[in-house]
């Protein structure tokens, strides 16, 4: 079963629709409990990076995430979900993450012509042939609202790059875990055959 953590911060909904929508089944769940038994567990989000992680540590679910992760189960990350598997935020201050991933989580510059946040649709760069994007045209646009882009450490985790002004992680991947930039479930086909490829893991 796939389930998705609902820490208040999230278009949960709309992502469980999506996972409907290509035959997977998902279960949103709002207890730490609940994460345990998780087969896949999505982490999506929408918000404040500081407050997201307060949400998570007061609802107990940082372990069940972390030990999701480490036992080597498919793990979704999306948008802030990406984020807040990284060490560290400078969003209104500075704020631990998850830690999972090394590396740091920074706004846009300001540049003419480019506005913040980072609003629509927009192409991915893959690094290699990430599993994750089989059967995804490498012109396909997907849907990104953000000011903030992740810095990884560790180039290895790479899985694709955006271009918007300069170049920005857009999507990492190691072993069991996929965490994306932009929002597949507002990303119309291949957005879905995205989470399609996540649900047959």
């Amino acid at each position: 079963m796939i389930k998705i953590a609902d820490y208040g911060m999230g278009n949960l909904r709309s992502v469980q629709k999506a996972f409907e929508k290509v035959g997977a089944p998902a279960e949103i769940c709002d207890r730490a409990d609940d994460l345990v038994s998780a087969q896949k567990l999505v982490l999506p989000g929408v918000g404040a990076f500081g407050d997201a992680m307060r949400e998570l540590q007061s609802r107990g679910m940082v372990e069940p995430v972390l030990a999701h992760v480490k036992q080597g189960k498919p793990f979704l990350g999306i948008c802030l979900g990406l984020q807040l598997l990284f060490d560290l935020s400078h969003e209104e201050g500075e704020w631990p993450g998850l830690g999972v991933l090394a590396g740091e989580v920074v706004r846009f510059e300001e540049r003419p012509g480019f506005k913040v946040p980072h609003m629509g649709w927009n192409q991915l760069q893959p690094a290699g042939s990430p599993a994750i994007l089989q059967g995804i045209p490498d012109d396909a646009y997907f849907y990104f609202v953000h000011s903030y882009h992740v810095v990884p450490k560790d180039e290895n985790v790479v899985a694709a790059r955006t271009e918007y002004g300069d170049l920005f992680v857009s999507m990492v991947a190691r072993d069991n875990l996929v965490a994306t930039q932009f929002h597949p479930e507002k990303s119309q086909q291949v957005g879905l055959k995205l989470l399609a490829n996540f649900a047959a893991w």
